[in-house]
């Protein structure tokens, strides 16, 4: 099921990723340039593995993730996910290179966010590179109050949500 959302930079059709969709996510990977793989990955990331792609389109009773699209192009221009552990879960997402800086992150983390609350998790957290204030940003944007703490060359982000 679908959900239409509204951008900063327009109109988003957000849905759920579905277990085992690998070429979604691989379709979403293709669109991020050297720099946000390494901001999404913490690291250089020239290509995923088969291990990877298939934990990155696993969805289950403790994995979620949420894919948006934009009217008239049928690539996913972001993804967000969340793993759960107990009342915790940790929080990723990427937005394709050419539609960065929209509010699409935001507005995905955000539908995020109210999914995870919804399913009972009462705080998020994200390892986000030192570098990365724009994943910074798109937390600071759908929480009230982040706490962080600096881990190596990255950040851990914290926050209530509940």
């Amino acid at each position: 099921m679908s959900k239409t959302i509204a951008a900063s930079g327009g109109t988003l059709i957000v849905r759920p990723l579905r277990h085992g969709e690998v070429r979604t996510v691989m379709g979403l990977f293709q669109r991020l340039g050297d720099r946000s793989r390494r901001a999404r990955f913490n690291g250089a990331k020239p290509c995923l593995s088969r291990s990877d792609l298939r934990q990155l389109a696993t969805v289950d009773d403790r994995r979620r993730a949420l894919v948006a699209y934009v009217p008239d192009d049928p690539r996913p221009v972001a993804i967000a996910r969340f793993v759960r552990d107990g009342e915790r879960a940790e929080v990723a997402f990427a937005v394709a290179d050419e539609y960065q800086r929209r509010g699409i992150g935001s507005a995905l983390a955000a539908e995020l966010v109210a999914e995870a609350r919804a399913d009972g998790v009462t705080e998020i957290e994200a390892l986000v590179g030192r570098d990365n204030s724009a994943g910074v940003a798109v937390l600071r944007r759908v929480v009230d109050r982040l706490s962080m703490r600096f881990e190596g060359s990255d950040v851990a982000v914290r926050a209530a949500i509940a």
